[in-house]
């Protein structure tokens, strides 16, 4: 049974860091990419960036470049996402998604792209 779980959320101050995981289980990372979403109520879930089968290629919408980074350890199942430098409108819901297609950079960001979602994890960015 495939299953994804995201932990590591919760408050941080403007300019902080915080570090998201995305535990994995029934299926080898390996084989999937692994996608990170937010939203926030009222609005559109939102692509943040991307892990691609191969580990070695990352994708992240324009707003997060250079702030955010996305690794794995298949060795733990997990994805992380590195999140830095952040700021009050990085507060949402943060999801994990998992897709055994390898995304290229034009469609990793559309969540009907992805089989398998977790639950999400509250993160408020906030003084």
């Amino acid at each position: 049974q495939v299953q994804v779980v995201e932990s590591g959320g919760g408050l941080a101050q403007p300019g902080g860091s915080l570090i998201l995981s995305c535990a994995v289980s029934g299926f080898t990372l390996d084989y999937y990419a692994i996608g990170w979403f937010r939203q926030v109520p009222g609005k559109e879930r939102e692509g943040v960036g991307c892990i691609n089968l191969s580990g070695d290629d990352t994708y992240f919408t324009e707003s997060v470049a250079g702030r955010f980074l996305i690794s794995r350890d298949t060795t733990k199942h997990t994805v992380y996402l590195r999140m830095s430098s952040l700021k009050p409108e990085d507060t949402a819901v943060y999801y994990c998604a998992a897709d055994g297609a390898a995304k290229s950079n034009s469609w990793w960001m559309y969540p009907s792209e992805y089989d398998y979602w977790g639950q999400g994890t509250q993160v408020t960015v906030s003084p």
